[in-house]
């Protein structure tokens, strides 16, 4: 047949097959009362899927969830006219006139499907709706178009014209996950449609037909044609002038953003003002519903326990201080790197030339490095933003692979911090900040999922159960000198202090408020490895047996804190203190609602009910033991490791207490404090083991003053409370600053009133410097005997100097025989 003929028959039969449609559709609207058309009575009825809100305890919004769609409903009488003028520009030019459908567009696309070209739609705005709401549009078929044209009819009967504008306009996909102009406008504009510029509005109806191919953040150059094609067809339907059309389009692209070139969703575009702590209650809410509703589309409201003042508090202070530590990071390191660079690597070079030892050889190497790290930093975000600018995808793809190497790069010389804040009574989680600056390469919340060391912000732990076991009290006096402990398998532990120092004769109190290692081992020998585990295991909420066997190694480290927590599990313990000795679980979400405002979950509700059930079984120490534990943290803020760090912010206005932690090689820094209503627990180190802040970023130093910065400025407008003293049960006595007996009148080191247990408050008179005052007195006579009798003076002291530090002898393992059968002494 002749091609001319056949182009004949395909639209004799493309007219034919319309007719038949038509006819079909007419009995379909006489049959409108049966039980097909009953749906369509409904239109009006249609729940689109909506974002699950995220709200603060003050009722403040922090963000929404949502996964394939992205979604704010806008009602059209706020959506500006030029945005409904480009749509009916680009999409259907005679929306006001026809009844749902254009009999020359469905020729059109049949004559299309019927002879194989290119698909070039054929659909009105009402079809499109229809199609989206009632069939698959990716279906390129006649029985998908013929789908399309019922409901279109159908609605057309039950809306009006504005009626479908405003649902297409709330419903349809404009790329990057997002679904309706106003979602789609806050995401590629960073405002509300109802603020969108003419040009704006050309640059988001492109999106209608395809995202992929004109996405203005993966594709701008292609998008910035088809805007400019858009805006002149305005022009020319009297929509615009000219001058508004070239002026609009001018300062769009005067001002666009190449750098949001690697963005690929709104999910990391979303507003969200504490993302980490986001992230943490969708993992509550997906655990909790279990699939039962669909967290993205239900448009769920859900009741936090956060506060957005504190969090705002946290994040200004957790930016700057893992700026400063990354910093005097870089210095440090760039030191050490320098003396190594001028002091031994020429040797190596030399070593290397005359022995021909190629794998050793330095030079040039440095030179390598250095041009690596210019294009990490600088060469490929460049390079990254004209690929987006002139649509090269290999590039692009080059520059990804980039990027990732970057972010390898970062968990070896990137320090992390994370802040976690709860309230002191209820559990309630008040701030929380997961690392750095979310982002998609950048989602570990360290705040909750780290497991890394505590050091000696471990051992009020273990020292609570030492107050309990009656066996020690806050005067009960150590020696802080070398010693060995000897482990059940029979390998020595040869612990040491802060750079080498030595106190001698301490003070309970004095060796926690300074963190010594060797008298906090002792007080753990003291208890022993049964009572220190129970405890500390109990107030960090590990319950189950075989995790705590894997978690607490039954060896002496473990008294400065080999373990491996997470900072919420340090907040939660340390709660436990000021809360009087009874345990607190943190909790996050108080209740959940559906978009009627109807009751579907409450966590909070069912914690209470569970804490009431338990009773006593959640008081993990007496009030009374507790109380000595807040009053010997207290000393660490008032003259021990921390008393720095307050000083930073001119002190504190209200009791407050809590203990620093510095891990082995420095390569961990915490904080860990309370007050009567707020505990905080601050931490900085790497996400990879091995690496070290440096030998002056210590917990006293880098975390301590973010503690406090952020614990300073939080209670600031809260009234001062103290900490609850039980009534009963405990009694102070003054005792000897030294031995901490009861004074005599030798004690001429002072005295102190300190806090007991009643009952373990000391009985004996202090021996110690009446000792001395007659070894003394003996010393002098001796002296002056030797004076008197013109005999030479004897060039070293005949006794020690007893105020320098106490130095002991412990070799041997602690059965071996010889001690004095008290571990705090031997």
């Amino acid at each position: 047949m002749p091609p001319k003929k056949l182009k004949v028959a395909i639209a004799l039969l493309a007219v034919g097959f319309l007719l038949a449609v038509v006819i079909g559709v007419a009995l379909g609207l006489a049959l409108a009362t049966t039980r097909n058309i009953q749906n369509a009575e409904n239109l009006q009825d249609s729940k689109p899927a909506l974002p699950t809100q995220i709200l603060d305890y003050e009722g403040r919004l922090i963000t929404q969830f949502f996964s394939e769609e992205k979604r704010e409903i806008v009602s059209i009488d706020e959506i500006p006219r030029h945005l409904i003028d480009a749509v009916l520009t680009r999409e259907d030019q005679y929306f006001y006139q026809h009844k749902g459908f254009r009999i020359v567009y469905i020729l059109q696309a049949l004559l299309d499907i019927v002879s194989g070209r290119a698909f070039r739609g054929g659909s009105t705005i009402t079809q499109q709706l229809a199609g989206t709401l009632y069939a698959d549009r990716t279906d390129i078929s006649l029985k998908r178009k013929i789908v399309e044209l019922w409901w279109a009819i159908q609605l057309e009967r039950q809306l009006s014209k504005n009626e479908i504008l405003e649902r297409y306009l709330n419903l349809m996909y404009f790329g990057h996950n997002t679904y309706g102009v106003e979602a789609a406008s806050q995401f590629y504009f960073k405002h509300s449609v109802r603020d969108i510029s003419v040009a704006e509005s050309a640059m988001l109806v492109i999106q209608l037909a395809s995202p992929a191919l004109y996405s203005p953040i993966n594709r701008p150059e292609r998008a910035r044609k088809i805007q400019k094609e858009i805006l002149d067809q305005m022009v020319e339907l009297g929509y615009v002038s000219a001058e508004e059309a070239d002026l609009s389009f001018m300062e769009y692209w005067d001002s666009y953003d190449y750098t949001r070139s690697n963005i690929t969703s709104a999910w990391f575009e979303r507003e969200d003002k504490a993302p980490y702590f986001s992230e943490y209650i969708r993992q509550r809410l997906e655990e909790m519903l279990l699939g039962s509703m669909d967290l993205y589309k239900e448009g769920l409201v859900v009741h936090t326990t956060l506060d957005l003042d504190k969090q705002r508090v946290a994040d200004e202070v957790m930016d700057k201080w893992i700026r400063i530590v990354n910093n005097q990071h870089q210095v440090q390191s760039t030191n050490r790197l320098s003396y190594a660079d001028a002091t031994f690597l020429p040797i190596v070079d030399l070593l290397s030339l005359t022995f021909n030892i190629e794998g050793i050889r330095f030079a040039g190497s440095k030179q390598n490095a250095n041009a690596r790290n210019l294009f990490l930093e600088e060469i490929n975000p460049v390079l990254d933003i004209s690929a987006s600018l002139f649509g090269i995808d290999e590039l692009k793809y080059l520059t990804r692979l980039g990027y990732a190497r970057a972010a390898d790069k970062s968990k070896k010389t990137q320090v992390e911090g994370a802040l976690i804040s709860i309230d002191t009574k209820t559990g309630h989680i008040l701030a929380m900040v997961g690392g750095s600056k979310f982002e998609s390469t950048n989602q570990f919340n360290r705040a909750v999922q780290s497991t890394v060391q505590p050091g000696s912000a471990f051992k009020p732990l273990y020292y609570s159960a030492a107050i309990s076991s009656r066996k020690v009290t806050p005067a009960t006096m150590i020696v802080d000198a070398p010693v060995v402990f000897w482990n059940d398998d029979n390998t020595p532990y040869i612990p040491l202090n802060f750079k080498g120092e030595w106190k001698g004769r301490v003070l309970l109190r004095d060796a926690l408020a300074h963190s010594m290692n060797v008298p906090s081992l002792k007080v753990l020998d003291t208890i022993g490895f049964d009572a220190a585990i129970s405890r500390a295991s109990t107030l960090l909420g590990i319950t189950e047996p075989a995790e705590i066997e894997m978690i607490f190694p039954r060896k002496y480290p473990l008294g400065l804190g080999i373990v491996k927590i997470n900072p919420l599990q340090m907040a939660r313990a340390f709660a436990t203190f000021p809360n009087q000795g009874r345990l607190i679980e943190p909790v996050a979400i108080r209740y959940v609602e559906d978009r009627n405002g109807k009751l579907v979950l409450e966590p909070e509700k069912a914690l209470r009910g569970k804490q009431m059930r338990a009773g006593r079984s959640l008081q993990a120490m007496t009030p009374q033991e507790a109380y000595i534990m807040v009053n010997m943290l207290q000393s660490t803020v008032s003259s021990g490791t921390l008393r720095w760090a307050a000083s930073t912010v001119d002190g504190f206005d209200r009791p407050i207490a809590g203990k620093t932690g510095t891990v082995q090689n420095w390569s961990d820094a915490w904080t860990v404090g309370f007050t009567p209503q707020i505990t905080t627990a601050v931490w900085f180190g790497f996400d990879e083991l091995g690496y070290s802040l440096g030998v002056n970023q210590t917990g006293a130093t880098v975390a301590g003053p973010a503690w406090a910065a952020y614990m300073k400025a939080v209670h600031e407008g809260l009234p001062v409370e103290e900490f609850v003293r039980p009534n009963s049960g405990l009694i102070e006595v003054t005792v000897c600053a030294s031995s901490g007996l009861l004074p005599t009148k030798y004690c001429n080191e002072g005295t102190v009133k300190e806090i007991f247990l009643t009952g373990t408050e000391p009985r004996d008179f202090c021996d110690l410097h009446r000792f001395e005052s007659e070894r003394n007195e003996t010393l002098k006579n001796n002296i002056k005997g030797s004076i008197l009798l013109g005999d030479p003076l004897p060039a070293e002291p005949l006794l020690p100097d007893w105020g320098e530090p106490l130095f002991e002898e412990a070799d041997r393992p602690p059965d071996s025989g010889g001690d004095t059968g008290n571990p705090l002494l031997d």
